[in-house]
């Protein structure tokens, strides 16, 4: 159980009134009590249910944003978003990563409420069986997802249609007669991002009488050390793929850098497409092709959202708790038509 107002009160020898007064007012209290109290909040671990009237009273206009890490820059890119909105909403904010650590998501929105910020935006590794969700909504503080798409909740969230976006890039590459697709991807039980493009992955084949290749997953969803033992199977042209479709722009650089290295050639060996649409693809050669989505939009609307969630619409309606923006196919000279290997 979380520790009560009360017992900091009981702890400091204080009404609630006067450890109320604190929380909302400092100035309000003297320094010996505010002393008292701020020991007894420190030893217990005790914050603040922002709720009701507390959080209208308290408002900091500081909202918290939590992303997996800043070197992918998808998540840089909607952090931008997101502060240009607040700076012309007179908000300030505060972010902190996760590094794709399930059990680090909690003590990261612990730390940010602690901070007294008015809500936060976020993405979890699971939308739908997320800890950290369960309790901001039983304590009703206002939050929104970005890139998580709920599948089976209302959960309030930004995002591009994920299995619809990677549908359409391996659409693409079968268009353009590739048949051996397989999918490079992060850790699934990390990510339900990249499990969601796999299942886009999947759809497109079997659309197409085609077998889904078996996944590969790599430890790390921004893989940068050079490691391609994931790849040597590629040294045989009968046993590769002829397209790679990677679930996030870095681990398609990656890809590219290590098919180099096996003395392979992107995209003459083997095509390579994205997803992200992140700037650095295109300073690439050949420059890297991705399903490319609008990360400053989401951050922007992301934003948006959770301030009308604080303040209250002020039209009275609430904005649809899902919200799909739209995402494109980027094409670049990592992916090329497939031709015969006889």
């Amino acid at each position: 159980m979380r520790p009560s107002i009360k017992q900091v009160a009981l702890e400091a020898g204080v009404s609630i009134a006067t450890v109320s007064r604190l929380l909302n007012k400092p100035d309000s209290v003297s320094i010996d009590t505010a002393s008292k109290v701020n020991q007894a909040i420190e030893m217990l671990g005790f914050r603040p249910n922002f709720t009701g009237r507390n959080l209208r009273a308290g408002r900091s206009h500081t909202v918290g944003v939590v992303v997996p890490t800043l070197s992918n820059t998808v998540f840089a890119q909607c952090l931008q978003g997101a502060e240009m909105a607040a700076r012309q909403l007179d908000y300030s904010v505060m972010f902190t990563a996760t590094e794709y650590r399930q059990q680090d998501e909690s003590a990261a929105v612990e730390l940010l409420l602690a901070h007294r910020v008015d809500g936060v935006i976020l993405t979890v590794n699971d939308a739908d069986a997320s800890s950290t969700l369960d309790v901001l909504d039983r304590e009703r503080i206002p939050y929104v997802l970005v890139y998580n798409q709920p599948q089976l909740s209302a959960r309030p969230s930004v995002s591009v249609d994920n299995r619809a976006a990677a549908r359409d890039a391996v659409t693409h590459l079968i268009k353009l007669g590739h048949t051996r697709i397989q999918m490079l991807a992060g850790q699934f039980h990390a990510s339900d991002r990249a499990l969601q493009r796999y299942h886009g992955y999947r759809q497109a084949m079997h659309e197409h009488g085609l077998q889904a290749l078996t996944p590969i997953e790599v430890p790390r969803h921004t893989y940068t050390e050079l490691c391609y033992g994931y790849l040597q199977t590629f040294r045989d042209p009968l046993q590769r793929p002829s397209a790679l479709f990677c679930s996030n722009d870095l681990l398609a650089l990656s890809a590219m850098r290590d098919l180099r290295a096996l003395g392979l050639r992107v995209p003459d060996d083997v095509s390579v497409m994205g997803f992200d649409g992140i700037p650095l693809g295109e300073l690439m050669d050949p420059m890297l092709s991705s399903v490319a989505q609008p990360s400053e939009q989401i951050g922007e609307l992301a934003l948006r959202t959770l301030v009308r969630a604080i303040e209250g619409p002020q039209d009275g309606q609430a904005p649809a708790a899902t919200q799909i923006l739209p995402h494109t196919v980027r094409l670049g000279g990592s992916v090329r038509p497939f031709k015969s290997r006889s």
